[in-house]
């Protein structure tokens, strides 16, 4: 019974809520009825070490994107890394 309740007042909380909240309260409930958010929030806290290597790597790619501002790597580069093109996105 405390289910049916509880649902009672969600309902009667939204009905007085202003046209805004309406729309932050359903992007709320959308984001928590999604499986894919529902897998992150609920995903285990890395607690892996970084090591020294990756720390590395990380410092270089920074530096290198300080000096080379608004340049990267092109998305197609990136896709023909992983023999994927565009156009298999698309289909």
């Amino acid at each position: 019974m405390a289910y049916a309740q509880n649902k009672q007042q969600a309902h009667e909380l939204i009905e007085r809520m202003a046209p805004a909240q309406v729309v932050a309260v359903v992007s709320l409930l959308e984001a928590m009825l999604d499986p894919v958010s529902r897998a992150i929030a609920n995903a285990p806290i890395d607690e892996e070490v970084e090591s020294g290597e990756e720390r590395q790597a990380v410092a270089a790619s920074k530096e290198w994107m300080a000096e080379h501002p608004g340049q990267g790597i092109p998305f197609e580069a990136l896709l023909a890394e992983f023999g994927v093109s565009a156009e298999d996105l698309r289909r």
